[in-house]
């Protein structure tokens, strides 16, 4: 057992005996480390006493001694340098456009003129513009347009899809910058992109970053007292405003990938674009024919969710249901079209194209859009929970 060391103090009193504190460790750290700031300091003092007396510079040949210097300089993110290479290359092909519309009486009588704004892309060095179609939905209403360097432009419209929130300006120009279209089937979600737009129809070519937030959401939007359903679209959260509509969705490379449509108005952040893809093929119709041409089997549908399966007892969870529309006029089944001569019924349910399989992803609608007017094709379809298929030749939408 360890000895308890013990010492009686002046008054008599036993006290344990402490231990002396081992100081040699610590002094010798403490030591070093003083020595090597000392000898920091020192050598510092020494290289800026050399590099600025001449005289001591002469006298032990040191002429080109000097202490080595950064020089401050500005720098840019790598993404950052990206996002403003990108919004140069495309700016100067946005466009601002503006709606004027004159307000009438009953009797005809003009009250006063409403305005209104959206954004476009020029697509032809000649004049030819992209937007939305519900930009530019009022052939009564005036069109200007608004190039990157303040020229205006009187506009009338080319041509507007049938089958999407899309349309093509004309204006009298030429030498016009064009937009580069990227690949919209190559985005994938979390992937940077950018918007630009005439933001509120006052900030013309006004950039907004975000990433793509989703692809191929369905929704339907509405505004001007119209609607529209909308399918496969983006979503980002790149900020979308009102007048941003028709405007383009870039990539990094500065190539467009959407046509900005429609944004969540009971919600931050949720924009929604037009993936190009789809559009190339209406680009390259009005480049060649002047108009956009559209093959359709001439039908009204709806598409089959889970949700509609269970909530109508369908055999299938997804497919086109044939119906018709609340109105009188939208009948399931246009007469004389490809799908009245195939033998089409309403409450047919479309399963697959080309054996093409349709899917809450991959709707009827953008599988038709990989086809051109007067391919033939072949549809699965159920009646009564039978299969069975007929071929019919695509028509022209505007036909």
């Amino acid at each position: 057992m360890k000895e308890k060391i013990t010492y009686t103090d002046e008054e008599g009193n036993e006290k344990p005996l402490e231990k002396p504190k081992k100081m040699g460790a610590r002094f010798i750290v403490l030591f070093l480390v003083l020595s090597l700031i000392m000898g920091s300091v020192g050598a510092f003092g020494t290289m800026y006493l050399f590099s600025t007396n001449e005289t001591l510079k002469n006298k032990f040949g040191l002429n080109d001694f000097s202490i080595p210097t950064t020089n401050t300089q500005k720098l840019v993110v790598e993404e950052s340098s990206a996002f403003i290479d990108a919004a140069d290359k495309v700016s100067p092909s946005v466009v601002s456009i503006t709606t004027t519309t004159n307000i009438q009486d009953y009797f005809g009588r003009t009250l006063g003129t409403q305005t209104g704004g959206g954004t476009g892309f020029i697509i032809t060095s000649d004049g030819l513009i992209a937007t939305n179609k519900h930009v530019v939905s009022d052939a009564n209403t005036t069109y200007s347009v608004f190039t990157s360097d303040g020229k205006e432009y009187k506009a009338t419209i080319q041509a507007t899809d049938p089958s999407n929130d899309f349309a093509i300006l004309k204006i009298d120009a030429s030498g016009l910058p064009v937009v580069e279209l990227g690949n919209s089937d190559d985005l994938v979600v979390g992937q940077w992109v950018i918007a630009v737009g005439n933001a509120l129809g006052e900030f013309q070519n006004t950039v907004t970053q975000g990433i793509i937030s989703a692809k191929n959401r369905n929704i339907t939007a509405s505004g001007g007292g119209q609607s529209e359903k909308l399918e496969g679209l983006l979503q980002t959260d790149a900020a979308i405003n009102s007048g941003n509509s028709g405007g383009p969705l870039i990539n990094l490379k500065g190539q467009v990938v959407g046509i900005n449509t429609a944004v969540a108005g009971d919600a931050q952040n949720i924009g929604f674009a037009i993936p190009i893809n789809p559009i190339k093929k209406a680009i390259d119709s009005i480049k060649k024919t002047g108009k956009i041409s559209r093959p359709v089997i001439g039908i009204r549908y709806i598409p089959i969710t889970k949700e509609i399966a269970k909530a109508n007892n369908l055999t299938v969870n997804t497919g086109a249901w044939v119906l018709r529309g609340q109105n009188i006029s939208d009948v399931a089944v246009l007469p004389g079209g490809p799908a009245d001569k195939a033998g089409v019924k309403e409450n047919d349910i479309i399963t697959a194209v080309n054996e093409e399989k349709i899917t809450e992803d991959k709707s009827l609608t953008s599988i038709l859009q990989g086809y051109n007017v007067g391919d033939q094709i072949e549809i699965t379809l159920l009646r009564s929970g039978k299969e069975t298929k007929v071929k019919l030749t695509l028509e022209d939408a505007g036909n």
